[in-house]
């Protein structure tokens, strides 16, 4: 077997792909531009490297569908799943990781398999022979997405992706903020105080959303438009909607109770995650924003306990593209037009650093199995895989479709389960009790 798989792009779904694809026994070539050719978004040349969030969200494998996913990925060999266990940092409920040691985990991992290739190319056609992945990411270079385009004869869509800022801890003012995560969650103590709080009263709260609504924001480039993908929305799109938006999401103060006046509900909670091993740096809970720099020391210098933080990075605002793959790919996650391109990741309309891994380990599969002459069985639409794969190639509206995160509303139906909110947590078991068997078989069967 002589066929190479050749991957473009080095991120989450990438990384994956070629490392599911070499451990099937494929030779592959990951083509990455950086950092010969560098994104306003990304800082190194590592693969794998986090851009917005360390966070890979909830671990939760019985009662959340990202918590399932994360536990397919495990059962699958997923590198980035067995990276992150190994950098895994203090997150309550939720599985956050050391980012730089991560990627550069991920780096080393795949540069010493003997059947993987590293070239720094930038990749700017789509190929007619040959087999290979496109999980080039929400920030496709304008050439290929140009290509991309002509190829396909329909305009990418679009959405805007914020980055939300870290703190160095140091600067944190800690007489007023203290560490607990939402309703003490975890099993150790360590887990328990993950999150370091900031409370806010009333009026600290409403002059806060004035800020926000008053302050400069980047300006949107001629023919760009607002399309935000609803599970990252910039703060101050969030406070537009209304004045309590803010503090029934990213600041509601439910579950937690501050030692330093613990008779006092607090209005509002700004939360912070730790975002090194070191803890060192933290960064701001759901606080994806556009604001200008200069508007964002002011504005977050009002929250209680930050008046004299340092900012490590400060938000920021890119564009993110992705193609109609309801229309353009196969159940395969083929290319319908040249079935010799598999796209995977971002691109393909997946939402989350969980769901681009993900689709970049099935697409490394399936494109593995296709070069050995394999009859892979039909990926589980129980499963959490087949869920998410099966929407982005059809189950979604091609008229609508949007970015998506894992979800149970992708879920079939569990038969004489109760609905609503009472019978929900029998009902997310009965999914993720039917998924784990139905990817647990697939898997002794591929």
């Amino acid at each position: 077997m002589t066929q190479k798989l050749h991957i473009v792009g080095g991120g989450m779904a990438g990384s994956e792909a070629a490392w599911q694809a070499a451990e099937m026994g494929v030779d592959v070539v990951i083509h990455e531009m950086r950092p010969k050719v560098g994104t306003f978004a990304h800082q190194t040349g590592n693969l794998a490297e986090m851009v917005c969030s360390n966070s890979f969200r909830s671990d939760d494998d019985e009662q959340n569908a990202v918590g399932l996913l994360h536990w397919e990925m495990r059962a699958a060999n997923g590198l980035i799943m067995k990276t992150a266990d190994a950098h895994r940092l203090p997150a309550g409920g939720a599985l956050a990781v050391d980012r730089d040691p991560f990627a550069e985990a991920v780096t080393a991992k795949l540069r010493s398999h003997p059947r993987i290739e590293i070239t720094g190319d930038e990749v700017t056609t789509l190929p007619d022979d040959g087999h290979w992945i496109f999980a080039t990411g929400p920030l496709t270079s304008a050439t290929l997405g140009e290509a991309i385009r002509a190829e396909t004869g329909a305009e990418s869509l679009a959405f805007f992706d914020a980055i939300a800022p870290i703190v160095y801890a140091d600067s944190i003012d800690m007489s007023k903020a203290w560490m607990q995560s939402r309703y003490d969650k975890g099993e150790t103590e360590e887990e328990r105080t993950a999150y370091l709080n900031c409370p806010m009263d009333k009026d600290q709260y409403e002059a806060f959303i004035d800020a926000l609504l008053a302050a400069d924001k980047t300006e949107f480039h001629e023919g760009e438009t607002a399309g935000y993908f609803d599970g990252c929305l910039p703060i101050e799109v969030m406070s537009e909607r209304g004045r309590e938006t803010l503090r029934h999401g990213p600041m509601k103060p439910v579950g937690l109770t501050n030692p330093h006046q613990p008779d006092v509900k607090p209005h509002a909670v700004v939360q912070l995650r730790r975002d090194n091993a070191l803890g060192t740096l933290f960064n701001i809970v759901g606080f994806q924003t556009k604001m200008k720099y200069g508007a964002q020391t002011e504005v977050f210098r009002m929250i209680p306990g930050l008046e004299n933080a340092s900012f490590a990075r400060l938000g920021g605002i890119h564009r993110n593209t992705f193609i109609n793959s309801p229309t353009l790919l196969d159940v395969q996650m083929r290319l319908k037009s040249k079935p010799n391109i598999r796209f995977a990741g971002q691109i393909t309309g997946v939402e989350g650093y969980v769901e681009s891994a993900a689709m970049g380990l099935l697409a490394g599969r399936l494109a593995a199995a296709e070069i050995l002459g394999l009859d892979l069985p039909e990926i589980p639409k129980d499963s959490a895989m087949g869920a998410l794969i099966h929407h982005i190639t059809g189950g979604a509206e091609a008229k609508t479709f949007q970015p998506m995160n894992v979800n149970f509303g992708l879920f079939r139906p569990v038969d004489g389960l109760k609905g609503g909110r009472r019978g929900r947590k029998d009902r997310y078991k009965a999914y993720t009790d039917r998924a784990k068997a139905e990817w647990t078989c697939w898997l002794e069967q591929s």
